[in-house]
Formats: structure tokens, C-alpha cells, sequence
């Protein structure tokens, strides 16, 4: 399973879901959708390349790996 990190960079780099609407060429309701739920928001490459363009950041300091539900029992047995 997968988490996006985007509405943690942009806290820490103080950009707000407006600015990203006027600045990223993202639609507001992705940019809503990212904010809200990071783990179960589907977005394209291209949508995520955008985003990393307008936070400065590499497209892999977007995503982060995150065990699914259940799944940590499964590794401490």
C-alpha cells in the first residue's frame, strides 16, 4: 500500500490547496482528494509530476510505502 506525502511537504514548504489550484495546473478536486485521503487517492503520473514540479521536489519524496492493515503481523512472527 502507498501513501502520498503531498499535503506534508506543502505544510512544510507553506503552500496552501489554493496556491497549488492557481500555480500546479492541477485540478482543485485532485488537489482536494490528495489532501484529504493520501492513501486511497488514484492519481495519474502526470498529475504527480506536476505536483512534484511545484513543491521543488523529487517525485519519489511524494510517495512512501505503508504497511496494509493486518499486514504488520504478518512480518512479527
Amino acid at each position: 500500500m502507498y501513501r502520498l506525502k503531498v499535503k506534508d511537504i506543502a505544510q512544510q514548504k507553506g503552500v496552501s490547496q489554493r496556491q497549488f489550484m492557481l500555480h500546479s495546473g492541477v485540478d482543485i478536486k485532485t488537489i482536494k482528494r490528495v489532501f484529504r485521503n493520501p492513501s486511497t487517492a488514484n492519481i495519474t503520473m502526470e498529475t504527480l509530476d506536476k505536483l512534484s514540479v511545484f513543491l521543488k521536489v523529487d517525485i519519489s519524496e511524494l510517495i512512501e510505502s505503508v504497511p496494509t492493515p493486518g499486514e504488520e503481523e504478518l512480518f512479527t512472527r
